[in-house]
């Protein structure tokens, strides 16, 4: 499954989403985690527009399953919600590589009660696309 996060220096969560520059995108499975890309968003954020800002980032996003904010406004958490992307709001402390073992290891075991829902997408996902071989 691919997970996003929001980031300043590809190290900590720590950029609003509709204000991130950067998000970048790792693929996670049972047997690791692998650095996709960067998304790079130019432009003033902070002075554009509500939608200049958030459709963009939204449509980059869809494609994974997670995405890591330090914070997002509501209607742009519902909005990605709607479309099977969850949200996560991380905690000041929180590090990608730590959500990262974080998140493999979940996927070996239990998950923490705000991961069971999107983890519980994946395999529901990847069951129905066995079901169709």
């Amino acid at each position: 499954m691919k997970v996003a996060f929001t980031t300043s220096d590809g190290t900590h969560i720590n950029t609003h989403f509709g204000l991130a520059k950067d998000i970048d995108v790792y693929e996670v499975s049972k047997d690791g985690f692998n650095f996709i890309e960067t998304l790079t968003f130019e432009g003033d954020l902070e002075e554009a527009p509500h939608e200049d800002k958030i459709t963009p980032k939204m449509e980059a996003v869809l494609d994974c399953r997670i995405v890591y904010v330090k914070a997002i406004g509501k209607p742009a958490g519902n909005k990605l919600m709607k479309e099977g992307v969850t949200p996560i709001r991380a905690q000041e402390y929180d590090t990608i590589p730590d959500i990262l073992y974080m998140l493999v290891q979940s996927l070996n075991g239990d998950a923490p009660p705000m991961l069971r829902k999107a983890l519980q997408l994946v395999e529901n996902n990847l069951a129905y696309s066995h079901d169709e071989e």
